[in-house]
């Protein structure tokens, strides 16, 4: 009777014991779920103030939510007094191993976060980047697709891009269209200048502010080559380009001014 009472009270003190372990590890599952809920709540509320991308959006959201649950769940394994150094050393190693795997791609993934984040780039932007012009059709989280003029879809990863030097054309909303004009050295330099600038002052697609100009440029072999530099939106920047070459051709002939063009010299030896 004696030890079925020593049993009994051993089973009775064991039960507390493990019984309030498991209510603690309960309420702190409760209590930690809702902390999670809040943070991933705040941090979703930040990253709609920022406008940041949806797809990066949810998989941040997704991510941070994974890493806290851990903690969680390592935190009320602790609390049971079950021993949690192993578990680390597991997930340590593992997450280690997934690293090394997925290297090349956790490089783009991280470049495509970054440039969802600093956003140097958005879409519909024009841009060079990696050898390539183009207008950006899509940022993705591993590549990033632009469209270049010839119609043709460039796919640049993530970490190469955000890593290396991006022309942004887009950004300041103007462009300036460079032409060089070369003409005869017969020609009057200053009848020159108002014909081209009245070209580009004619033309309701140069913008007036940046003003547009009109310089001698160089003194050439056969040609007094002048900068032509009319301003643009970047919508209209190949219209002013291809535009402004013909009606600069067009308005130098009607002045009856030369534009020069190579010459071959035949010479003959008689015998």
């Amino acid at each position: 009777m004696e030890l079925e009472s020593i049993d009994t009270q051993k089973w009775i003190e064991l039960g507390t014991d493990y019984g309030l372990k498991v209510i603690g590890a309960i309420v702190i599952w409760i209590i930690g779920s809702w902390i999670i809920k809040k943070i991933r709540n705040g941090i979703a509320k930040v990253m709609a103030k920022q406008n940041y991308d949806e797809s990066l959006q949810k998989f941040l959201l997704n991510l941070i939510g994974w890493i806290l649950k851990i903690l969680l769940i390592l935190t009320i394994l602790a609390n049971l007094g079950i021993e949690t150094t192993s578990f680390a050393a597991i997930l340590a190693a593992a997450g280690l191993a997934i690293g090394m795997a997925l290297q090349g791609s956790l490089a783009n993934f991280a470049g495509g976060v970054l440039l969802m984040i600093f956003k140097p780039i958005k879409i519909g932007d024009l841009i060079e980047a990696q050898g390539e012009l183009g207008v950006v059709k899509e940022i993705e989280i591993f590549t990033t697709k632009i469209l270049t003029p010839t119609n043709k879809e460039v796919i640049i990863p993530n970490a190469a891009l955000s890593n290396g030097n991006i022309t942004n054309y887009t950004t300041e909303g103007k462009l300036r269209v460079d032409l060089t004009i070369g003409v005869s050295y017969d020609a009057d330099i200053k009848q020159t200048k108002e014909v081209l600038m009245k070209v580009l002052t004619d033309n309701p697609q140069v913008l007036k502010d940046p003003a547009p100009s009109v310089n001698v440029s160089e003194l050439a072999d056969s040609s007094v080559n002048f900068a032509v530099r009319p301003y643009a939106t970047v919508a209209d920047y190949w219209d002013v380009y291809f535009g402004t070459i013909e009606k600069c051709k067009l308005a130098l002939d009607a002045a009856g001014i030369e534009i020069p063009y190579p010459h071959q010299v035949e010479i003959q030896k008689k015998g």
